[in-house]
């Protein structure tokens, strides 16, 4: 669990969506995974974005059930553990089907 208070890792988690989203806007997926800063940009902020759920305490988790933390922690596992294994198509969908939904989710609470 982190000392900073929940808006802020809140804001963290959001800010680094806009990050990812503003990489990633106007590319199309051949553009993407030939584009090794973009990868790694993408990656680093899907990291933090992992990071940072993972120390929102326990019962704010708890309290907010309708988001799948357990998928962004283990996805931030994945990426850490596994850097040269990682399915860019995934990543991709990630960026384009999941973020939003995040972000939308988050800015409720």
């Amino acid at each position: 669990m982190s000392k900073r208070p929940i808006n802020l890792l809140l804001n963290d988690i959001l800010e680094s969506i806009d990050k990812v989203e503003q990489y990633t806007k106007e590319m199309t997926f051949d553009e993407f995974s030939n584009d090794q800063k973009s990868i790694d940009a993408v990656v680093r902020n899907l990291e933090i974005i992992g990071e940072v759920a993972n120390r929102l305490p326990d019962d704010f988790k708890e309290e907010h059930s309708n988001v799948e933390w357990y998928k962004v922690v283990g996805l931030r596992n994945r990426i850490i553990h596994e850097y040269f294994g990682i399915d860019l198509q995934i990543i991709w969908q990630i960026v384009h089907a999941d973020l939003s939904s995040l972000r939308q989710t988050l800015s409720q609470i």
